[in-house]
């Protein structure tokens, strides 16, 4: 039972850090929807707002005017646009539903990601240096030159997770997240080494 309680001592810290980091994702999240739900609605007031009709101005000269004539005397009124449009209504609703429904993309753990990285990668790649191929660096410049698909995140997740060359890959060993975690970290990485 001691041990148990130990155990529990242990992660109890551990379980604070974790509801902290998930209470600061969640401020900005919230803060973002809000936006995104501010615009949606300014938008679809842009679009769905009842127009005031359209009344004839007296005094009009040209062809406007006897044009406005013309259809007054067949019996038609004078055009205005369409007032709450429900084909504009749905389609701002549902563009409202899909940014208020879909998953919001997590922030990359950049502090897991430094951790993966010591634990595997640091034998050949310590402070971002290559002791294979010693021009394959971490480096920015280097990643741009050598790297498959260029210096970005998704290049960088390519090469971790399916190996190259003298790289294993590390797709079997690691977890998709991981792998994106230390992916994160080794592109914000690479311009600091």
């Amino acid at each position: 039972a001691q041990a148990i309680l130990a155990h529990s001592d242990l992660q109890a810290p551990l379980l604070r850090r974790h509801l902290a980091d998930r209470q600061q994702l969640a401020m900005p999240r919230s803060a973002c929807m809000l936006l995104a739900a501010s615009a949606a609605l300014y938008g679809v007031s842009c679009f769905v707002a009842p127009s005031a009709p359209s009344t004839p101005l007296t005094g009009r000269t040209g062809s406007a005017a006897s044009a406005l004539e013309l259809r007054q005397a067949a019996g038609a009124a004078p055009s205005s646009s369409a007032a709450w449009s429900p084909l504009a209504l749905g389609v701002a609703l549902g563009l409202l539903a899909a940014v208020v429904g879909g998953r919001p993309a997590l922030a990359a753990d950049l502090e897991n990601g430094e951790s993966i990285f010591q634990g595997n990668c640091t034998a050949c790649h310590a402070g971002g240096n290559n002791s294979i191929v010693a021009e394959k660096k971490l480096k920015k410049e280097a990643l741009e030159k050598y790297l498959t698909g260029g210096y970005n995140v998704e290049a960088i997740t390519y090469q971790v997770t399916n190996g190259k060359g003298s790289m294993p890959a590390f797709g079997e060993r690691l977890g998709p997240d991981d792998i994106e975690d230390v992916a994160n970290w080794v592109f914000q990485q690479a311009t600091k080494w």
